[in-house]
């Protein structure tokens, strides 16, 4: 207890010093938290996407880009035909722009599809979707931000559609994109007779094992993932989950960077009273002990407080209605813990070199420092 004061004084004496180091912690922590929370969110939000009631993705092999895989629609005839699968529904992905609006996503889907199906209309019937030509459904943000409603004409592209219903969905990604019929697509953006993706539910999942085989020996050109085994291996997943991570570990590095100043400069002025303590009894150990101890109580304070900031950005970006959709707020525990454990390795990094040159000191010499 009494070492613990000791600490808490040492840091109280230098109030200032301290708390810019606590804020250096806290910022780095939320800005680690924040960004790798939003980024695994996105990712889940388009892996979710991907695997609208389906169990497999199957796709062109080789490809670095869902939007540039072509799955033949032959192929998609054939596999929606083996006794093993329940449901395949081909899906073409693409880009389109509209006035102001650069960059929608665009889903070319069939009426059974999932997107379709099981989404909340908020206006206009199911059953319309794909019986006419140059029609389109939106998403309720899509509908938003293009200010568009039932009957309304929407330019996109080099072309000029009616809307004939706006539904709610729960990721972003669609919330915000066109929904095409699968025909309309393919036409629109010169991909005939092929879609990005085809989504398979299979009756058995003891099937997946031969439908993922049978794929590979019937079509070479294709490959069939199991919707885990996508996640691990798409490499634009994989890209943006090493930037969040990249991006955190430099904004803790820099916290860390600041906590091992406030160390030495706490050491520097302090050689005095640190040779007073080794003439009173203080051994190496409890020496490095009072600098880690230090550093510790510092690094925990800012990784608290920047837990709490970084949850509260969080939380106020989903609230933001033109990112409804878009920021998933469901922070993992094993972020939490690898921010924690992150963060509480940076502060003993920090205290390292001050505990260091701390236990060097002579108290002889010492004592006659100015």
């Amino acid at each position: 207890m009494i070492f613990l004061k000791l600490i808490l004084t040492n840091l109280g004496r230098h109030r200032i010093r301290t708390l810019i180091s606590v804020a250096g912690i806290a910022f780095s922590v939320a800005a680690m938290l924040t960004v790798v929370t939003i980024l695994q969110g996105a990712v889940g939000m388009f892996s979710g996407l991907l695997s609208a009631d389906s169990q497999i993705l199957v796709f062109e092999r080789n490809v670095s880009d869902l939007f540039f895989s072509s799955v033949p629609d032959a192929a998609v005839k054939d596999i929606q035909g083996w006794s093993m699968v329940q449901h395949a529904n081909p899906v073409l992905f693409g880009v389109v722009s509209s006035l102001d609006h650069p960059i929608i996503t665009c889903f070319g889907v069939t009426p059974e599809d999932a997107r379709i199906h099981d989404a909340a209309w908020l206006a206009g019937t199911r059953s319309e979707f794909g019986t006419g030509a140059n029609q389109v459904v939106l998403g309720e943000r899509a509908a938003e931000f293009l200010n568009a409603k039932v009957g309304s004409k929407v330019s996109i592209g080099h072309g000029v559609f009616s809307v004939i219903g706006i539904i709610r969905t729960k990721n972003g990604f669609e919330d915000g994109g066109v929904f095409m019929p699968l025909r309309s697509a393919q036409n629109f953006f010169h991909k005939e007779g092929t879609s990005s993706v085809l989504t398979v539910k299979l009756k058995s999942r003891n099937d997946q094992a031969a439908f993922k085989s049978q794929v590979k020996q019937r079509y070479p050109a294709l490959i069939a993932l199991q919707d885990q085994e996508f996640d691990r291996s798409y490499s634009q997943f994989r890209i943006l989950k090493a930037t969040a991570w990249a991006v955190g570990a430099c904004g803790l590095l820099l916290g860390g960077l600041g906590v091992a100043n406030t160390m030495i400069m706490s050491v520097f002025t302090r050689i005095r009273e640190i040779a007073i303590l080794r003439v009173n009894g203080f051994s190496n150990g409890q020496i490095a002990a009072m600098i880690f101890g230090e550093s510790g109580v510092v690094s925990l304070i800012g990784t608290v407080a920047g837990l709490l900031i970084g949850a509260a950005a969080i939380v106020a970006l989903k609230l933001i209605p033109a990112l409804h959709g878009y920021v998933d707020a469901d922070i993992q525990p094993l972020v939490v813990v690898a921010v924690v454990f992150l963060a509480c390795l940076t502060g003993i990094a920090g205290g390292l070199y001050p505990a260091f040159y701390a236990m060097r000191i002579r108290a002889v010499e010492a004592l006659r420092f100015e």
